[in-house]
């Protein structure tokens, strides 16, 4: 439908930007504690490439530590925003086999929360805290919701990127 983010199977989440976060996802309707939220496939680096050339780049704020090297998520898992450990309401686990990160509600989460995962404890970024509620106040254009402070024209520059 106009003005949803529909992803495939896996339609109740969306991007929202958070005045302190950015941008990151939250769920329109509520899961329940252990429902897989997301499954991102991953594009793998070894040690060498992204050492030479990964680190030096955005791509550095998005990886996963990966065996053999690291992993950019795809999908919406680079997205996820971080909290603290125990502040989380989403878990990751890395199959390394299948080149997969699979995303799973660690409790009952409710429709307009944004999904946070634990980048760990020696996060190299201020944490902004304050993860989105169901009760913020947003304005939306196209399934980009901007919540709080932010303006619409921040959805609209954002939509330009998504060629909506």
């Amino acid at each position: 439908p106009e003005g949803a983010t529909v992803l495939p199977g896996l339609n109740c989440l969306e991007l929202r930007v958070h005045p302190q976060r950015g941008r990151g996802v939250s769920t329109r309707l509520p899961l329940d504690k252990g429902t897989l939220v997301h499954i991102s496939p991953v594009l793998l680096f070894d040690h060498a490439e992204y050492k030479e050339h990964g680190r030096h780049t955005k791509l550095d704020h998005y990886t996963y530590c990966w065996q053999g090297g690291y992993a950019l998520a795809l999908g919406l898992g680079s997205l996820f925003s971080h909290e603290p450990f125990g502040h989380e309401n989403v878990g990751f686990t890395r199959d390394m086999k299948q080149g997969l990160i699979k995303y799973t509600a660690l409790r009952d989460i409710a429709p307009g929360e944004e999904l946070c995962i634990c980048c760990g404890q020696n996060v190299w970024f201020d944490v902004a805290t304050g993860a989105l509620s169901g009760q913020a106040e947003t304005s939306t254009s196209n399934g980009i919701v901007c919540t709080g402070q932010q303006q619409q024209q921040t959805a609209e520059s954002l939509l330009q990127c998504f060629d909506v």
